[in-house]
């Protein structure tokens, strides 16, 4: 019962950690570190980038823009989304300009524009985290926000409380035990009968 007590606690505890880093590392990350979020919402460029998955961009040079690079960036027609595609082709027809060509790994075709760079840095994704968006879609939901601001603050009431009405007993050492229990009632284990709990 005290072991089950503990994992439960030591499990809520991780639970909750984890769900405030990745709130920090959202919310509050980004505005005070080099970096930012977005969640990918098509396929194209599945399979390394699949919808849901959330990926980490950082500011790259201009002048260090090259062929291979996945870009985020504001694509020059229509309403001017945000996509992250990968470069195929570099030009600087002039000094801290940067025109570039992408496509998606999963399209089959190039993106029919070419987007102008200018500016000091553009942004790079530099990482993915998988399916990361789905759960911070999911958070936004309005009753799981509603269900996460009650269990939250209840949780950690139960942690705390659980720390009190039921406290961890010191364990009674073994040596002690042993040598207030008579001599003739311990009993040595035959030899050839392996201790309990070390099968494999």
């Amino acid at each position: 019962m005290r072991m089950l007590r503990r994992a439960t606690r030591l499990l809520s505890t991780l639970l909750l950690g984890l769900a405030v880093l990745c709130l920090l590392a959202v919310t509050v990350g980004p505005r005070l570190l080099d970096y930012r979020t977005a969640t990918m919402l098509t396929a194209s460029m599945a399979p390394g980038i699949r919808p849901g998955d959330v990926i980490v961009d950082t500011p790259l040079a201009l002048s260090d823009v090259r062929v291979g690079q996945v870009l985020t960036y504001h694509i020059p027609v229509g309403d001017h989304q945000v996509v992250s595609h990968r470069v195929i082709e570099v030009q600087r027809p002039a000094p801290g300009v940067v025109n570039i060509r992408t496509q998606g790994d999963a399209n089959p075709a190039p993106d029919p524009w070419t987007a102008t760079l200018t500016g000091g840095t553009v942004w790079q994704v530099r990482a993915v985290v998988p399916k990361a968006g789905v759960v911070i879609r999911a958070l936004r939901t309005p009753w799981v926000h509603t269900a996460l601001t009650g269990a939250v603050p209840i949780l950690v009431l139960v942690w705390l409380l659980m720390g009190i009405w039921w406290p961890a007993k010191p364990a009674e050492s073994a040596e002690s035990a042993e040598t207030t229990a008579p001599a003739e009632s311990v009993e040595p284990a035959p030899a050839d009968i392996e201790p309990a709990g070390t099968g494999r």
